[in-house]
């Protein structure tokens, strides 16, 4: 398993974002350049990292292409798609969005975004997104959310046998499915299902924490690994159970010295339960 998370200094050049990366100690990182790179410039990333022993982890494609926008939903799939084919060039682990929502707020919950219409949506669009591109090197995944598909380890499996494309796999964020007191203490058993279920497809996941706050009605707040209820030593045995260049890629913090914190945590818990990282 590989650590990675943002770097937040300036970095002109791939010499100076590999020397980035190591002063963090990360062996995963997110993707450095976008679609706007020339080829040649893309490429000496692509050499840069292979050369240090760098996995890029993750393309990310953020938008919604399930919109019910007709204006919303082209452009975010023709971002999709373009973002796919960069991490197709780059050699990433894995294209990354969320399946995206019926409503107004891309990232959001909506009444239809757990019917059985929406999951049919989510099937096609995903065909149509791998389709269009045909990765050889790459994934294209979903990210796991709390309100709309795939939002457990059993609606992900139905997700991947109804696409139905060798090219779509798994992109594991445990957190985003604590939406419950039931799920929030036994994140050990949640975990494990997971990692049961769909560990052979899991190209990435990423590392953060869940808190419950004590009001009514249920609150649930992100937080810094190491500040929450996920178990940790669990996540990180069964993430040492496969291939050992799957990700772990921390995110949302607002510092580097968040970022510092998180990492410090996680090595922690790595270096208790002996674990690689």
């Amino acid at each position: 398993m590989r650590l990675g998370g943002p770097v937040f200094e300036k970095c002109e050049n791939p010499d100076q974002w590999i020397a980035a990366l190591r002063r963090l100690g990360y062996r995963a990182a997110f993707c450095p350049v976008g679609t706007d790179a020339s080829n040649e410039v893309i490429q000496d990333y692509v050499k840069a990292a292979q050369k240090a022993d760098v996995v890029i982890a993750e393309v990310g494609a953020w938008s919604n292409p399930i919109s019910p926008d007709g204006e919303t939903r082209r452009k975010a799939l023709t971002l999709c798609k373009d973002r796919l084919a960069l991490a197709d060039t780059v050699g990433a682990r894995c294209c990354v969005n969320i399946a995206g929502s019926r409503g107004e707020k891309w990232d959001g919950p909506d009444a239809k975004d757990l019917t059985e219409e929406t999951f049919d949506i989510i099937v096609e669009t995903v065909r149509e997104i791998i389709d269009d591109v045909k990765p050889t090197r790459t994934y294209y995944t979903l990210e796991t959310m709390p309100w709309v598909f795939p939002d457990s380890a059993d609606s992900y499996v139905k997700l991947l046998h109804a696409i139905d494309r060798k090219q779509c796999a798994v992109h594991l964020d445990p957190v985003n499915l604590v939406c419950s007191p039931q799920r929030y203490y036994n994140t050990d058993a949640l975990i494990r299902e997971c990692f049961e279920k769909l560990g052979p497809y899991v190209r990435s996941c990423h590392a953060k924490d869940i808190s419950l706050s004590p009001r009514l009605m249920v609150h649930l707040d992100e937080v810094r690994p190491g500040l929450g209820n996920l178990d940790y030593a669990v996540y990180l045995r069964e993430l040492d159970r496969l291939e050992p260049d799957v990700s772990l890629m921390m995110e949302h913090l607002p510092s580097a010295e968040e970022y510092a914190l998180a990492a410090e945590y996680i090595r922690s818990v790595a270096g208790e339960v002996g674990v690689e990282l």
